[in-house]
């Protein structure tokens, strides 16, 4: 594993070339100064969403796949492995050989980990980003050369008031993702205070989980604005993931000055420092957290303050958009992947993110 070292940042502005894959990592993403080109089908679908209606800066623009051909990208964002022949076959070239690329794994590696291969282990002429550092250790990348860019989330403010004893939750698709997202956790932690759950195909979830919608109350999903508003009116954040990266959710909630108890799985521990909540691997522990964090509210609002606090310095926008200009910068300006690849091994003790 060789790390892609830092840069400067960007002072030009680039035609980045990316997919609307991760709705809130692309929120975030889209921040920057340059122009985001987002490809835009008729039928939308995961090749085609283009903004999707979201209230993104101008800079991201929707553009079809034959004007592709005309337009001049710099760069290309990669995120899934069908990207590659996709990219090449709508704008006539080949990442990472005709076309500077980087590539970002969001996720946890599957199958046989530690041994999972990364799709692009063998590729040593793209940049392969992970988001935590959890999963740069688990996944095996290979010759690719690997930097880590930490989430940055846009601060939604502090809005907490604790006012509800209840703790919030945010799952998508937790039926179907059931052991990955810790929903088999929802009946023991229900006991401690009643849940919210909010997320992405919630119909079941009651039956599923055996939870009467007194202790499990499965709300839906909410536009980030409207969500952000409701989970800062409950007293805690619950995380219960097991094996995804760090949910932007958690980081959110964070930055709305929340209390968290999470399970101490991936990224997790290092993400929620002791005065910001409580992180363990003890069900019985976590339940307990969020018992006494409902029972005294002043200690919420402390440890929500140090959360806040927390994620600003860690995850704030600002900082994950620099980094990302550091590592756009130092791959166009070395000569193209190939030559950031080389120089990544040479001075493989920098990191992208120091």
């Amino acid at each position: 594993m060789t790390t892609v070292p830092t840069a400067p940042a960007m002072t030009r502005r680039l035609r980045v070339l990316l997919w609307h894959v991760h709705g809130s990592w692309t929120t975030s993403f889209v921040q920057g100064g340059h122009t985001y080109l987002l490809p835009t089908l008729p039928e939308g679908g995961p090749w085609g969403r283009g903004r999707c209606g979201r209230p993104w800066p101008r800079g991201a623009r929707e553009v079809t796949p034959k004007d592709l051909r005309d337009t001049d990208v710099d760069v290309v964002l990669l995120q899934r492995p069908e990207e590659l022949e996709l990219t090449e076959r709508w704008t006539g070239r080949r990442p990472g050989r005709d076309l500077p690329a980087v590539y970002v794994e969001h996720n946890t590696p599957r199958g046989d980990v530690p041994n999972t291969r990364h799709p692009l282990a063998d590729r040593a002429d793209i940049p392969l980003v992970h988001v935590t550092h959890f999963n740069e250790l688990m996944w095996d990348s290979g010759r690719a050369p690997t930097a880590v860019i930490p989430h940055g989330v846009v601060d939604p403010g502090e809005r907490y008031t604790g006012e509800l004893e209840r703790a919030a939750v945010v799952i998508n698709e937790p039926i179907r993702r059931w052991r990955v997202t810790g929903t088999d956790l929802l009946p023991a932690l229900a006991e401690a205070a009643p849940l919210d759950v909010y997320g992405m195909r919630l119909t079941g979830l009651n039956e599923r989980t055996g939870v009467g919608p007194r202790r499990l109350r499965p709300v839906g999903d909410l536009d980030s604005g409207t969500l952000a508003t409701e989970l800062a009116r409950h007293r805690v954040y619950l995380h219960t993931a097991r094996w995804t990266s760090l949910g932007l959710s958690l980081i959110e909630a964070m930055h709305l000055g929340m209390p968290v108890v999470a399970v101490a799985s991936t990224e997790a521990p290092r993400a929620v420092p002791p005065e910001a909540g409580a992180v363990s691997a003890d069900v019985g522990e976590l339940a307990g957290a969020v018992r006494e964090l409902i029972d005294d509210p002043d200690t919420a609002r402390r440890m929500g303050k140090h959360a806040r606090e927390f994620a600003l310095a860690h995850h704030g926008l600002q900082a994950f958009l620099h980094r990302w200009d550091s590592l756009l910068a130092r791959t166009l300006r070395a000569g193209g992947p190939i030559a950031v690849a080389r120089e990544a091994a040479a001075r493989a003790e920098t990191e992208v993110n120091r």
